[in-house]
């Protein structure tokens, strides 16, 4: 999440230098085209690659301000998204919480059943713990006990049901 993060703000970075040359070579262009009319005077009207030149301006122009209104809505939309992301971990750290403290887990137990709906390994966690083996599986079992299911998927699952509930209206 954190390398996404980076990379697309990363990414509206190099976007807004872009556009930034952008608007260099539209001021450029756009002062270009004012001293073409100057100097051509009344004889503009004739000149095909004035308007050619102006033309190109304006769509430059143009582009640059469609191209800053998307960057925009893009960088408005990310930070939604990232503000959602966060409602929702918070939402399924407190139904986490709530499941341990309905099943009487002890802090060690909440502590590794952390550790199992992450998908660690029994020997990931008791290593990630500084415990053996033996003592993980012998918490784990509480937990499954605790919990009335008899393996780390059905920990899942239970947990997922509590996360996809929804109220179902009246018939």
């Amino acid at each position: 999440m954190l390398f996404s993060m980076r990379t697309s703000q990363s990414k509206a970075a190099a976007l807004f230098g872009l556009m930034i040359a952008q608007i260099f070579c539209a001021v450029f262009f756009v002062l270009d085209v004012i001293a073409d009319y100057r100097e051509a005077g009344t004889e503009a009207a004739y000149h095909l690659h004035l308007y050619v030149e102006t033309l190109a301006t304006f769509s430059l122009v143009f582009a640059i301000v469609f191209e800053g209104k998307f960057l925009l809505a893009m960088l408005r939309r990310q930070a939604h998204l990232e503000e959602s992301l966060s409602n929702a971990r918070s939402a399924v750290q407190d139904i986490m919480e709530d499941r341990f403290s309905d099943w009487g887990l002890t802090p060690s137990e909440q502590d590794i059943a952390t550790f199992l709906i992450k998908g660690f390994s029994t020997s990931e966690i008791a290593e990630l713990r500084g415990s053996a083996e033996g003592t993980i599986k012998t918490h784990l079992n509480a937990i499954y006990r605790k919990a009335g299911v008899r393996n780390r998927t059905e920990v899942l699952s239970l947990l997922l049901d509590c996360i996809m509930v929804t109220d179902k209206p009246a018939t």
